[in-house]
């Protein structure tokens, strides 16, 4: 048995998993996440902001006692979109470094996939045939498709964070700003058809914050269950009225949804648009949940 511990940097959270590895699976010995908006501002200035890059340290402080704790084996951290195109890339390299004592790997959107494909993959051993993996995050969402062994994959400038700050403006918005964001992922998506085929002939799992958060509310949960919501079936009418309803409502409305993680409620809507249109240009029926993501192919690579 090996301790291994992943972290997860990306745009609105940074997530760690301590996990006992045995013969390529994993089991949770701890799993935390926190939302530290690194990527605030990022699409506008080129730059993590002072206090994002603070707030951020606080976590990895926290973080860097319970891995000393718990004595673990391994550790890699890898830092994703708001990273990858900020300027002062530097400064975010060393602030891990004297927090953490190990260097972050700023990695690629493609090499986000595959991780993301890893973490999910592992934990859907009953499904057959093509399976579409749509990891949708603060700056970026990865699609990344598994067919006989091949995996063909595709990272879009399109996510929560990016998506409110660039069209979302209004709350809720209008539908000018609605129109805007939409025609962004929808060209995003046909730039990905080029690298990744996008048929309603594949399994279609999503994974990260958006969809099980959206997920939950489809589910009509009384809180944020992770053992509901993994693995759930959300149908592709379910994923139209719940973005419907996300874009009639307030931040007060939203922040009031028992399942809202309260660092979500500004950038839900946004996600959920990512979530809808994607299921509307594949042409799937449903989309499957999942739990099991980005951070349990990073923790599966150290085994």
């Amino acid at each position: 048995m090996t301790q291994v511990t992943a972290i997860d940097c990306g745009t609105n959270s940074i997530r760690l998993l301590i996990a006992d590895v045995v013969d390529g699976h994993l089991t949770d010995v701890h799993r935390e996440m926190r939302i530290v908006r690194l990527g605030q501002g990022v699409d506008r200035t080129g730059r993590l902001a002072p206090e994002a890059l603070e707030r951020t340290r606080a976590a990895l402080h926290d973080y860097a006692a319970l891995i000393h704790a718990h004595n673990v084996e391994r550790v890699r951290m890898v830092a994703t979109s708001a990273t990858r195109d900020a300027d002062n890339q530097s400064e975010f390299v060393a602030m891990v470094r004297a927090e953490l004592g190990v260097l972050p790997e700023v990695i690629t959107g493609i090499e986000e996939a595959a991780l993301s494909f890893a973490g999910a993959a592992s934990v859907l051993d009953e499904v057959t045939g093509p399976l579409l993996i749509a990891d949708i995050g603060g700056g970026s969402t990865e699609l990344v498709r598994g067919d006989d062994g091949a995996l063909r994959a595709h990272s879009m400038d399109v996510g929560c964070v990016r998506l409110t700050e660039r069209h979302l403006h209004d709350d809720p918005p209008t539908s000018e700003q609605v129109e805007a964001a939409i025609a962004d992922i929808r060209a995003a998506v046909a730039a990905a058809r080029e690298d990744v085929p996008l048929d309603p002939e594949v399994t279609f799992v999503g994974v990260a914050g958006t969809v099980t958060t959206i997920a939950a509310i489809a589910l009509e949960l009384d809180e944020y269950d992770p053992a509901a919501i993994h693995g759930a079936t959300i149908t592709a009418d379910q994923v139209h009225d719940v973005t419907a309803r996300l874009l009639r409502m307030t931040h007060e409305e939203r922040a009031a949804l028992p399942v809202m993680h309260p660092g979500r409620v500004d950038v839900i809507t946004a996600g959920a648009l990512v979530l809808r249109t994607l299921v509307e240009e594949i042409g799937v029926d449903a989309v499957i949940a999942s739990e099991h993501d980005i951070l349990d192919g990073i923790a599966l690579s150290l085994a």
